[in-house]
C-alpha cells in the first residue's frame, strides 16, 4: 500500500477516534450537569489529601460543599487555581460548587453534616475554636487516628469534650486511598452510625459511579480497626525495608487481622465480621499499597532510617506512629497478647533495633 494512502487511512481512523471520544465527553458532561444534585448543607474540615478526596466525592451529589481549609493561603490558591495547591493537585473543582472558609464556626453554623478530615493530631486545635451552636449537627469522622490530647478515639473525644452523643456521630471507614479517588478508581466505603436515618442520608450523598457505600452500626469497631491497620501497615513496611518477601507479609497480615479481632472484642463487643472490607479490606490496602503513608514510614525505618528522620522525611502524617503508643498501653491494661503491636511499639518508642525485633517476631507468628 502506498505510504500516502496508508497515512491518509491512519489519519482518518485517528480523526474518527477523536471525534467519538469528544462526543462521549460532551455527553458525559451534559449528563453530569443535568444530574439532580442535593441541597443538603454539608461541610468538610481539613485540607489534606483525604479531605480533598472527600470534597471530590461530595461535589458529585451536592450543589454546594462547604470547605474549611487550613489558612488563607490554601483558600486563596483554591479560589485562584480551582485545585488544592499541595494535595491531589490534579483534582480540579468547579468553584461554584465550593464555599471556602478558614473559620470553623462559619462552616459549622452553615452545615447540617460536618465531615472531620484533619490529621488526628490537629483536630483538638481545630475544634477548640468552635463556639457556635452545634447540638443538632451530625459529625462524621474520617480520621483514622488517636487524639493525643485525650489519648482516645474521635468518637469518645466528641462525646466527652463536646457532649456530641453517638446519635449525632458517624464514622467513615474502609479501603479508600485519596490518590485513587482522585483518579475515580472504584472504591468502597462503610459509614458506621447508630441512626438509620443518618446512615441513609450519608450513603445518599457519598454514593457515586466510583464510590460504593455500605452501612454499619459498629462505630467504635470501625474506628479502632482504622487505627490498628495503620500500626500494622508500619510493620508491613518495616518488613519490606528489611528485605522480607511477599510470603512473610502474607503471614504477617494474617496474624495482624487476628490481633485486630482480639483487640476489638476486648474493647467493645458487637456483632461484626472482621473479614468485611471496613476491617480486613482497609488493613490489606494499607499494608500493601505504595500509596500508604504508614507503610512508607515503616519501609524507611526498615531501610535504616531512625524513627525521627523517617517521620521528618514525610510530608504527610502517618497516623500509625501516634496510635501505636495508645494502642500498646491499652492492650497492656486489658492484658492482651498482641506480639505485632508490641514489636512496633518497641521499635517506635523504645528505640529497639528493627531487624532484631522482627527476627524475634518471626518466632511468634503462624
Amino acid at each position: 500500500m502506498p505510504s500516502k494512502v496508508l497515512f491518509n487511512l491512519c489519519f482518518n481512523i485517528f480523526a474518527n477516534h477523536i471525534s467519538v471520544m469528544a462526543k462521549k465527553k460532551t455527553n458525559s458532561e451534559t449528563s453530569n450537569s443535568k444530574k439532580n444534585k442535593k441541597d443538603i448543607s454539608v461541610g468538610v474540615v481539613g485540607s489534606g489529601s483525604f479531605a480533598t478526596a472527600i470534597v471530590k466525592m461530595l461535589v458529585e451529589n451536592c450543589k454546594v460543599v462547604h470547605w474549611c481549609v487550613r489558612n488563607e493561603f490554601v483558600k486563596g490558591a483554591i479560589e485562584l487555581r480551582g485545585h488544592n495547591p499541595t494535595y491531589l493537585t490534579a483534582v480540579n473543582f468547579n468553584l461554584k460548587s465550593l464555599k471556602l472558609t478558614t473559620d470553623i464556626n462559619e462552616l459549622v453554623s452553615a452545615c447540617d453534616v460536618i465531615v472531620l478530615a484533619t490529621p488526628s493530631i490537629y483536630l483538638s486545635d481545630t475544634l477548640d475554636k468552635m463556639s457556635c451552636e452545634y447540638g443538632d449537627k451530625i459529625f462524621v469522622s474520617a480520621i483514622k487516628g488517636i487524639i493525643p490530647k485525650v489519648n482516645d478515639v474521635v468518637a469518645h473525644y466528641l462525646r466527652d469534650e463536646f457532649k456530641i452523643g453517638f446519635r449525632n456521630q458517624a464514622v467513615i471507614a474502609g479501603p479508600c486511598h485519596a490518590e485513587e479517588v482522585a483518579m475515580e478508581r472504584l472504591s468502597y466505603l462503610t459509614v458506621a452510625t447508630v441512626e438509620e436515618e443518618v446512615s441513609a442520608k450519608l450513603v445518599d450523598i457519598f454514593n457515586s459511579d466510583f464510590i460504593k457505600m455500605h452501612s454499619s452500626k459498629d462505630i467504635l469497631g470501625n474506628e479502632y480497626s482504622a487505627i490498628l491497620k495503620n500500626i500494622f501497615a508500619i510493620g508491613a513496611g518495616i518488613a519490606s525495608g528489611l528485605g522480607y518477601g511477599d510470603n512473610f507479609t502474607a503471614v504477617f497480615v494474617s496474624n495482624a487481622i487476628r490481633e485486630m479481632e482480639t483487640f476489638l472484642e476486648a474493647i467493645y463487643e458487637a456483632p461484626r465480621d472482621v473479614n468485611e472490607s471496613a476491617y480486613l479490606g482497609d488493613l490489606l490496602v494499607t499494608a500493601y499499597s505504595l500509596f500508604s503513608r504508614n507503610r512508607n514510614l515503616g519501609n524507611l525505618i526498615g531501610k535504616g532510617y531512625t524513627v525521627k528522620s523517617a517521620i521528618q522525611s514525610m510530608n504527610m502524617v502517618a497516623e500509625g506512629y501516634y496510635a501505636a503508643d495508645s494502642i500498646y498501653k491499652t492492650s497492656k491494661l486489658k492484658g492482651l497478647k498482641l506480639p505485632i503491636v508490641d514489636t512496633i511499639y518497641s521499635i517506635l518508642y523504645e528505640g529497639k533495633n528493627a531487624e532484631k525485633q522482627f527476627k524475634k517476631l518471626t518466632t511468634k507468628l503462624n
